[in-house]
């Protein structure tokens, strides 16, 4: 380390987020150290490269690009698999075909792999609706019908406990440099039982999204303060200033399109278990005790919290701006999370968003946005008290808890390749490839499904390069980084069946969103008695063994 920077972080006592910047060049200089000059500026060259395909401003990315992308980051596969050697064999990949992201990319990017080593992939595209329910149909039949998957961590107590999973060799471990990922994605996510299976290709945590236009607005600040709204007109760090500012702009106009104002933009219809994120992402500063590492379930017993008055709030919430004519945009109870990120608000309709950090890098680089030169980021409002648990009572202190949703995609390789050493090899190759470091840059900087996850990718200078301004990436990359290393993240569990309650949580709240339920209350009670049913249908004591496993108790 330099002795100024050094002395620099002392002298300023670096934010989570200067650190990490600086944790990425120290990190640079020791690769020149120890990989040698010429190897390390080969490396930043190819790095360099890729980020300009196709640079922004240039337009979404295609096929040609991400064929591009993935023949030029195949130096690591070459190192250790000789031209052809995979010749014959043919793998099975399941994964998801989402707003023309993940699996689209992994084509273009698998294509000169599979030309250089002769493997051939066959592809099961799944829309993340149906993705929870084909998985656990594969499981409970017994019935596993890929090679290798991209999935979630949440789900590795349904296919790594049941020893679906191929352990993952050393040599790959080598390949991907697994230790460049960010802390709370190393051990114990992605192992189980003291063994790894999983190679991450996404980080996951759901940020703030605001446009700045709205809170730049002069019309907006004089009739905010003329209705006697509290405090400045600003960019809201509470959800009780969400909810107000949601309300106030009802009945406005857009600043961007001229269109119908909106504020935040709740998702209130079901996605396989993946909408209940957001939900969760209302509830988690109200829930998330910092004393207390639970806060879906109580560790000793699996009693639902979803049901305490946390989460009654966070539903509440979400009922109250339901009744307010013009506080969402028509048709709401139609909108998944997918709708309200890429139809909504990226085309310009909305002022906030909570979502995965990968709507930052689409901000600039898909056609379809409208908002990339508007566009603000930062960590989960928080709010004002929280609910513990514990004594039952609320406490008057503010709170902030960033939900880490699904802990990010990963490629996972299954167990039944394990007795074929050509197939094994050649599964393991195919997934190192797309989990490998460079390939991670062009994805976290371009629409991919994929946020940033590595300590390297927060590297400013590299995304200058691909065209990003300074500013925005700070933003954006600034919120993704204080939301991994906050102190009282949400971390979410990874056990048997999370899926199921998640589904069936959103089943509920559909319910009581569609006013089918008197209140929130009851519609949370409804949930936790669904949740106790597939608490007591997968074993009790397991749950209790395996819940206080994740979270480290």
């Amino acid at each position: 380390m330099k002795v100024e920077l050094f002395e620099h972080a002392v002298r300023v006592a670096m934010s989570r987020r200067r650190l990490l910047q600086g944790a990425a060049a120290v990190g640079g200089l020791a690769a020149v150290g120890g990989l040698g000059a010429k190897q390390a500026a080969a490396q930043e060259d190819v790095r360099a490269a890729i980020l300009k395909i196709p640079g922004v401003g240039a337009g979404s990315p295609t096929d040609a690009d991400w064929q591009k992308v993935g023949e030029m980051c195949l130096a690591a596969t070459k190192a250790s698999v000789t031209e052809g050697e995979f010749a014959g064999v043919e793998l099975t990949f399941m994964g998801l075909n989402n707003q023309n992201l993940h699996n689209f990319l992994f084509r273009g990017f698998l294509k000169p792999w599979e030309a250089y080593t002769g493997a051939k992939i066959n592809w099961i595209d799944l829309a993340q609706a149906d993705y929870n329910a084909r998985l656990q149909q594969s499981i409970a039949t017994g019935t596993v019908d890929f090679d290798i998957i991209e999935m979630g961590a949440p789900f590795e107590g349904d296919v790594c406990g049941k020893g679906l999973a191929s352990e993952m060799p050393d040599w790959v471990k080598t390949q991907i440099d697994m230790d460049d990922y960010v802390d709370y994605l190393k051990a114990p996510v992605g192992t189980w039982d003291g063994k790894t299976y999983r190679i991450s290709i996404d980080g996951d945590c759901h940020t703030f999204a605001y446009r700045k236009d709205y809170y730049e607005n002069e019309e907006f600040a004089a009739a905010w303060k003329d209705s006697g709204g509290e405090g400045e007109w600003a960019v809201p760090t509470t959800w009780k200033q969400v909810q107000a500012h949601s309300k106030f702009l009802a009945g406005k106009k857009d600043p961007l399109t001229g269109l119908d104002a909106h504020g935040f933009l709740d998702p209130l219809k079901g996605w396989g278990g993946f909408g209940f994120y957001f939900l969760e992402d209302r509830a988690t500063a109200y829930a998330k005790h910092p004393g207390d590492p639970a806060w879906l379930f109580d560790p000793d017993t699996m009693k639902p919290r979803v049901n305490n008055p946390a989460f009654v709030r966070a539903i509440q919430e979400v009922m109250d701006l339901i009744a307010v004519q013009g506080a969402y945009p028509a048709d709401q109870i139609n909108a998944d999370p997918g709708t309200t990120a890429f139809s909504q608000f990226l085309a310009g309709t909305g002022s906030m968003l909570t979502w995965w950090g990968d709507v930052g890098s689409s901000a600039r680089t898909s056609d379809t946005s409208v908002v990339g030169d508007v566009v603000g980021f930062g960590t989960l409002p928080g709010s004002d008290e929280v609910y513990n648990s514990k004594t039952g009572e609320w406490e008057q202190t503010a709170n902030e808890a960033p939900n880490m949703a699904y802990i990010g995609w990963g490629v996972y390789v299954m167990a039944r390749v394990d007795g074929d050493g050509k197939k094994h090899k050649a599964a393991w190759s195919a997934a190192a490839h797309l989990g490998g470091k460079d390939l991670s840059l062009w994805t976290s900087a371009y629409p991919s499904g994929f946020q940033p996850y590595r300590n390297s990718h927060f590297n400013y200078e590299e995304w200058e390069t691909a065209g990003y301004d300074r500013a925005f990436v700070e933003d954006y990359l600034g919120s993704n980084a204080d939301s991994y290393n906050h102190s009282n993240s949400a971390i979410e569990p990874r056990i048997p069946g999370i899926f199921q309650y998640y589904s069936v949580a959103e089943d509920e709240l559909a319910k009581g969103f569609a006013g089918q339920y008197g209140s929130a209350q009851e519609t949370a009670d409804a949930i936790a008695a669904a949740w106790e049913k597939i608490t007591d249908q997968i074993g009790r004591d397991s749950q209790i063994a395996l819940y206080k496993a994740s979270l480290g108790m």
